[in-house]
């Protein structure tokens, strides 16, 4: 059979569209998508017949096409954000999206997504209402405040918040207080930014009242206190107290912001943890505007939320940069699900994933631990090597600095096991796994794994053991 031959037995694009298998594919993916496909791969058959002119390898090759145009749009089609199996015992762990979200925000964000909503729409008075409304009663029952509203993250509440409130002029900050947290985000270049004018008081350990009040002047827009939420100095130092702060904006008329960072509605203490100031204890000390995440302590969805005076709160809701940060549909209606979860405290603590992993006690991540390790021993031979561990960790994602929770990680050993090489086919996988390694140990802290997470992860661990 002649070359020109052997090339006319080549489909064209509409005859392989036309297949059973082909025309499934076009119903689930598009047919844009399969026909890009479906000319890749005859063109790479093409190429195949300049090389080598035989009837057999198109034969083997056309016999082939349809599942290899299958197999190209699927893989292309994959979805490049996966559910990750957080194996690292970091409850806020930045890089794998913070705080995992309460399932009833979940399913009440299924219910509300089908079809229109009235995000911005006032159903009793019929006309156009605020995104914020749907929470904002919700923020000020639990926390005290006069109003409150959220935009889409805590970097942007500070510039808004500092923006909104200093109008230009003066905001004194600590240089204690001057922090930086990760994407090289920082207080100065947020005031900067603001168009407000910086001005620092005390030193790096320590701030007096005094310091405030000697710079103080009839150009003072704001007195900015930031909660170093993400480090802590320690030894030789000296901070000004929210209550101080706020009698001294009182006696100047200046009013008084803060940047509470993380934020946190309950009090820590009561579960063992160090203890951590809360937007209600801000909010009481008399703090005209506080701004804290929603992905870190609080337990939600990525935003940044503003609460406190509403002379103050209805100036940032007005002002220019507001349109620019707003939430959209989903975070406003997973932050009204969560806040509700925190009108019953045990009920938070319980339900909201953040609360529950950290104050879940060490004796029951132990026997969780145990059953994890019983899993693995009855799942893998005799050359895996499988213990437990007592270890600890950070809470992470700029939280509770210093603060070390004890834990429990089953870990894994084996002869001529490359744990670094183990570890990059845990994580590359389908269902990608990431774990710390210590030693020659894989290790998988339970603190942060689901139990319902357990019976994948054996199989991952099963499937990759002899790279």
């Amino acid at each position: 059979m002649s070359n020109n031959q052997l090339f006319r037995l080549i489909p064209k694009v509409d005859v392989v569209l036309e297949k059973e298998r082909i025309k499934e594919v076009v119903t689930v993916y598009g047919k844009e998508p399969v026909k890009e496909a479906i000319g890749y791969e005859l063109d790479k058959i093409r190429k195949y017949l300049s090389k080598d002119p035989s009837e057999d390898g198109l034969k083997e090759k056309l016999d082939v096409l349809e599942q290899n145009v299958i197999n190209l749009v699927t893989e292309k089609k994959k979805s490049n954000l996966k559910h990750v199996i957080n194996a690292t015992g970091v409850i806020l762990h930045t890089n794998l999206g913070r705080a995992p979200l309460p399932q009833k925000a979940l399913d009440d964000l299924m219910v509300k997504m089908q079809g229109y909503m009235n995000l911005e729409y006032d159903l009793k008075a019929g006309k156009r209402g605020e995104r914020y409304s749907h929470f904002e009663k919700l923020i000020c029952e639990i926390t005290g405040a006069e109003a409150a509203m959220a935009v889409n993250n805590n970097a942007a509440a500070a510039l808004l918040m500092v923006s909104a409130v200093g109008n230009g002029k003066e905001v004194v900050v600590s240089r204690g207080e001057q922090i930086e947290i990760g994407g090289k985000f920082r207080i100065p270049d947020i005031i900067d930014q603001s168009g407000c004018k910086r001005i620092e008081v005390g030193t790096t350990n320590k701030t007096r009242l005094s310091d405030y009040e000697e710079v103080i002047t009839e150009d003072c827009g704001a007195l900015l206190k930031v909660h170093t939420s993400n480090y802590k100095v320690l030894g030789f130092t000296e901070s000004v107290e929210r209550e101080d702060l706020v009698q001294l904006g009182k006696k100047h008329g200046v009013p008084v912001i803060e940047d509470l960072g993380s934020g946190v509605l309950i009090d820590l203490s009561r579960y063992g943890l160090r203890k951590e100031p809360t937007v209600q204890e801000s909010i009481k000390a008399g703090v005209d505007v506080v701004c804290f995440s929603g992905d870190k302590l609080f337990g939600g969805p990525q935003a940044g939320i503003l609460a406190g005076k509403k002379e103050w709160i209805e100036l940032c809701k007005k002002h220019p940069l507001t349109r620019a940060m707003r939430i959209d549909k989903c975070t406003a209606a997973m932050l009204e699900t969560v806040f509700s979860m925190y009108e019953d405290e045990a009920y938070a603590v319980k339900n909201i994933p953040v609360l529950n992993i950290m104050t879940t006690p060490l004796e029951t991540l132990k026997e969780k631990a145990n059953r994890f390790a019983a899993m693995l021993k009855e799942a893998l031979d005799e050359r895996v090597k499988v213990d437990i561990l007592l270890c600890e960790n950070p809470v992470g994602g700029g939280s509770l600095p210093g603060e070390m929770l004890p834990s429990y990680a089953v870990t894994l050993q084996g002869e001529n096991l490359q744990v670094d090489a183990f570890a990059d086919a845990l994580r590359e996988g389908e269902l990608p796994i990431v774990v710390r390694l210590w030693e020659n140990h894989i290790l998988f802290d339970v603190r942060t794994m689901y139990e319902k997470e357990f019976e994948a992860t054996v199989e991952v661990i099963k499937e990759k053991w002899n790279i």
